[in-house]
């Protein structure tokens, strides 16, 4: 017997003819008409996914924001209410915990939403570095999660619910009035998104999850849209650029040499990990996360070594794939922080079992 966990939306994905797989704990849709198919659909439509599996914590009371400052590694002081953003939260030594957004419903309303692979780590160390005592409540069992992706994703929400998206300035949320939407209550939509699209996020209600993704779907046939899996979920966020907690950040990287320099605020407040994070600042990490596209024939994958011009070993593939769009090898991967490693242009070599092909340093998005 299966011990992994299911969506709200697990009979839908079945239903589809889903190819299911674990993932996070869970039993995940990998793909419905295919990778590529489904890649396509989001660059030229649209997709939506079940990402049901995050992990949602409410941080509520009067220590919410000192809490949530003190967590995180953004400016959280930057915040008004309706607005997110994307953070790390560090250990002492300034590696990463976890990647997530932080919401402000309200002065003392606060939501987190982490990754479905770190929820139970994530809530303990929350707990254990929450010394100005605030409400923290996992609500992630009792959350359903939708995410729809594209050029044509408000038009969709619009025709299905009578919500229009468009006006949600990026990284911002509202909260429709209970029974407004689909006649659901206690429903966020989010102006965010992991693919490096125009779309938003629908939190719910686990219960009321199912309603809304047959609605979409309904809606959305006439605009193209397709339920898209995990698969090109993976090769959407990489053509953008996007890390993946495990893959390109870990317990063992820091956001400075992760390139994530600009969501820590080593100025805004003494955050965990920030004095450690100051002294990495002030000698200069020693790697940096840079991407990179396949100059001839070749698909980078996690785990492949990174040589120089002269076979010497300078790092280490981090994630990769073939992007669908360019036709091309792309990846993203840690190297010495050195110049003519890290620059735009710079030539770096890619070995596997002897094997080598040379890639191109390339600032993110891949495909735009």
């Amino acid at each position: 017997m299966s011990d992994l966990q299911r969506t709200p939306l697990y009979d839908r994905h079945v239903a589809l003819g889903a190819k299911m797989v674990p993932f996070a704990g869970f039993d995940m849709p990998v793909q419905y008409s295919g990778i590529l198919d489904e890649h396509h659909a989001v660059r030229s439509a649209a997709g939506l996914f079940d990402v049901s599996h995050m992990g949602e914590v409410l941080v509520r009371g009067p220590h919410a924001f000192d809490f949530v400052q003190h967590l995180v590694s953004n400016n959280v002081a930057a915040l008004t209410d309706g607005n997110a953003q994307y953070t790390v939260m560090c250990r002492e030594d300034g590696g990463i915990v976890d990647d997530l957004l932080v919401y402000r419903r309200a002065d003392q309303d606060y939501l987190l939403v982490i990754n479905a692979s770190n929820i139970e780590g994530d809530v303990a160390w929350m707990r254990a570095n929450n010394p100005m005592g605030a409400e923290i409540t996992d609500v992630s069992d009792r959350t359903g999660l939708l995410a729809l992706q594209g050029p044509a994703a408000f038009d969709i929400l619009a025709a299905a619910s009578g919500f229009d998206a468009s006006v949600l300035a990026f990284y911002t949320f509202a909260e429709p009035a209970d029974g407004s939407f689909l006649g659901l209550s206690d429903v966020i939509i989010s102006r965010t998104g992991y693919t490096g699209e125009p779309g938003g996020e629908i939190y719910t209600r686990a219960e009321d999850a199912a309603k809304v993704w047959d609605a979409l779907l309904q809606h959305g046939n006439a605009f193209g849209l397709k339920p898209a899996g995990l698969g090109c979920r993976d090769t959407l966020r990489l053509e953008s650029g996007y890390c993946l907690y495990g893959n390109d950040i870990t317990s063992e990287t820091n956001p400075l040499e992760a390139g994530l320099g600009w969501v820590t605020k080593l100025d805004a407040s003494d955050f965990v990990g920030s004095q450690r994070l100051r002294a990495i600042k002030e000698a200069g990490p020693k790697r940096r996360l840079v991407g990179f596209v396949a100059s001839e024939r070749g698909i980078p994958r996690h785990g492949y070594a990174i040589q120089d011009g002269d076979g010497r070993v300078v790092g280490e593939v981090t994630s990769g794939t073939q992007s669908p769009i360019l036709g091309k090898g792309i990846g993203l991967g840690y190297v010495a922080n050195e110049a003519a490693l890290t620059s735009p242009g710079a030539v770096l070599h890619i070995e596997n079992r002897g094997r080598t092909f040379a890639v191109t340093v390339a600032k993110p998005p891949f495909h735009k």
